[in-house]
């Protein structure tokens, strides 16, 4: 059974167990019996966040699962790099280099990625 906060006017908060049906439901205080209503406690890092990176968390959390555009959104709309986009490759040279050794090398912006 999952845990919730509860907030008694005399005694401050605490925390006791609930099923999932009752989790609105208010719990009697430990100490006087009084029931009281569950709090949602926020930490204090996210109250002192600035703006730019509050939405920043925010943006991150609505997009976790599913972006809010995508690749192929991009290039059916974008008339530049519709077509595949090898970024102009047809017209420039081929990026494909030798090591000293005569093994292959891709030089990319990305030299952690491991070419195919």
């Amino acid at each position: 059974m999952p845990v919730y906060d509860y907030k008694c006017r005399e005694h401050g908060q605490f925390s006791d167990v609930a099923t999932m049906e009752d989790f609105d439901k208010p719990k009697p205080c430990p100490v006087c019996q009084t029931l009281c209503a569950r709090v949602i406690v926020i930490p204090p890092e996210i109250l002192e966040l600035s703006p730019m990176m509050r939405h920043a968390h925010e943006t991150n959390e609505r997009n976790q699962h599913e972006p809010t555009v995508s690749t192929k959104d991009r290039r059916e709309n974008d008339e530049e790099h519709r077509h595949g986009c090898g970024c102009h490759q047809s017209k420039s040279k081929s990026k494909l280099m030798y090591t000293a050794e005569g093994d292959k090398m891709f030089p990319s912006m990305r030299p952690w990625m491991i070419s195919h």
